[in-house]
């Protein structure tokens, strides 16, 4: 059986921390077996990541630095979604911001979930959206904004790719892509 989220209640809020990246949260809350439970937890915006492919080869962004892991990592194009602004405007955004990929150059731009996948649906409200985006073999993309290495759109580039990406996320996305074609 599936216990309902009344089985639950939410007792009281003793902290709210808001910055412009995150709201933390602590909480106690009652669980079905009347327990009350310190419950901490976080607010995100909700999240775009784009498997971008042009000419039979991936396109990724120049890897950054990522506070999270202390290091640079390399990743697909991707970023937060503003709560102004739908997944697909986020998506195009992002392309242009990362990329330098104008919206007349994205031949597709297709979702690989409508809904959203919960990122740690026990600590935080995110949700992970994946895209594909097809774009125009003309497009010159600034090379001083991609990586270095080019991977190919192959079994074998994949394999490659998988190696050399530590973002979870965009390993996900990029197997739930390799998975419905």
């Amino acid at each position: 059986m599936i216990n309902s989220q009344d089985d639950w209640q939410t007792l009281e809020r003793f902290v709210e921390i808001r910055s412009s990246w995150l709201t933390l949260i602590g909480e106690k809350l009652q669980d079905e077996q009347q327990r009350i439970l310190d419950y901490w937890r976080v607010e995100k915006a909700d999240s775009v990541v784009i498997v971008t492919i042009q000419s039979g080869c991936f396109l990724l962004a120049k890897p950054s630095y990522r506070p999270g892991v202390g290091k640079t990592t390399l990743d697909f194009p991707g970023g937060r979604v503003l709560p102004e602004q739908t997944t697909v405007e986020a998506a195009k955004i992002i392309l242009n911001r990362e990329l330098g990929i104008e919206e007349s150059d994205i031949i597709s731009l297709k979702p690989l979930n409508q809904t959203g996948w919960a990122i740690n649906s026990s600590f935080s409200n995110q949700k992970l959206f994946g895209f594909v985006a097809e774009i125009n073999s003309k497009t010159l993309v600034n090379p001083e904004k991609l990586t270095p290495t080019t991977y190919l759109n192959t079994a074998s580039g994949i394999n490659n790719l998988l190696q050399d990406l530590n973002c979870l996320q965009c390993r996900a996305v990029l197997l739930e892509w390799k998975q419905s074609i």
